[in-house]
């Protein structure tokens, strides 16, 4: 698993979808692949209201990630420094074999590059200290970058203010 993580607060979320057109911009993809999603969930009752929920999916950036051995020319590797996935984009072949091994679709093709893309977390942006360009993007702020050991109090802190208010926030 990396080191980072993107955490989303759900309650957040618009669905503005401002996340993925900004990757696409950053990583200069064609409108084909998306390598971060907002899947709808919903819409669900609450309190008597219909009520839609958007999910922010990307990379999992896994302990063990299946895409990384699928590779023949070693293009997708795991980096050492803090487990991010990526992909040489100069050793991708575009022979698609990540992306039949990712159970999650993370990579996407890019039919315009003839290659295969991946949310890399913004690797460019992160070593210089910056966080990634979907984080930036949002205008609720409901995508947060960080230490991956700091999403589960991320999500305590979230909890405990839903608590003290007495809200709902989903």
């Amino acid at each position: 698993m990396s080191a980072y993580a993107i955490f989303q607060d759900e309650s957040r979320c618009i669905s503005c979808r401002s996340c993925q057109v900004q990757c696409k911009i950053n990583k200069g993809l064609s409108v084909g692949p998306k390598p971060n999603q907002i899947i709808e969930v919903g819409p669900v009752d609450r309190n008597g209201r219909p009520k839609a929920n958007f999910v922010f999916l990307s990379c999992f950036h896994c302990a063990d990630p299946w895409c990384v051995p699928a590779c023949p020319n070693k293009a997708i590797q795991k980096r050492d420094i803090d487990g991010v996935i990526f992909i040489n984009q100069n050793r991708c072949a575009g022979c698609k074999s990540c992306i039949m091994a990712c159970p999650w679709s993370a990579p996407q093709w890019d039919g315009q590059k003839g290659k295969a893309v991946k949310c890399d977390l913004c690797l460019e942006r992160i070593d210089a200290g910056l966080k990634p360009a979907c984080v930036t993007a949002c205008p609720t702020n409901a995508l947060t970058f960080g230490p991956a050991d700091n999403v589960p109090e991320t999500k305590r802190i979230r909890f405990a203010r839903e608590v003290v208010s007495g809200q709902d926030m989903h």
